[in-house]
């Protein structure tokens, strides 16, 4: 069982909201998380293989912070519940890019892509449940953009 919340804790969340919010960092986040809706490992192999270029930064400036933070918990700096009060997005992303994690990590050689991510949004129930729920979401938005696409 995780310990309350201390104001170290409150520092970090905040220290990681302001990164959030740096202007690149909005435009990458934007990106990733509103308009690149991968179909298939291909979407994001072209991305990945397409260094150099904003996509590509864009992709690993997003993928690269939340696994960085998500590593604060799991290493035990960062309270747990407090994490995941403040980190939906990252929930977002894994429940996005879970479908591709496995391949990439197989095809690129990289075991830890994602890695801290997955263990966290995996680690309890209730992380699954919202992961889940964040699966469903995706699925009908990429429905709904499907039918206004045509």
């Amino acid at each position: 069982m995780p310990s309350d919340p201390t104001p170290t804790d409150a520092q970090i969340i905040m220290q990681l909201y302001d990164l959030r919010r740096e202007t690149e960092m909005r435009k990458a986040r934007n990106w990733l998380l509103g308009e690149f809706w991968p179909e298939s490992v291909d979407d994001i192999r072209r991305i990945l293989l397409a260094a150099p270029s904003q996509e590509n930064n864009w992709y690993r400036q997003v993928v690269g912070y939340w696994d960085m933070a998500a590593s604060f918990v799991v290493r035990g700096v960062l309270n747990p519940d407090l994490f995941f009060d403040n980190s939906g997005e990252m929930y977002f992303l894994y429940a996005k890019l879970k479908p591709f994690i496995r391949p990439l990590r197989e095809e690129f050689h990289a075991p830890e892509f994602l890695a801290n991510v997955e263990k966290i949004a995996e680690s309890s129930q209730q992380n699954r449940e919202r992961t889940a729920r964040l699966e469903t979401r995706i699925a009908m938005r990429k429905r709904m953009m499907g039918r206004s696409a045509r």
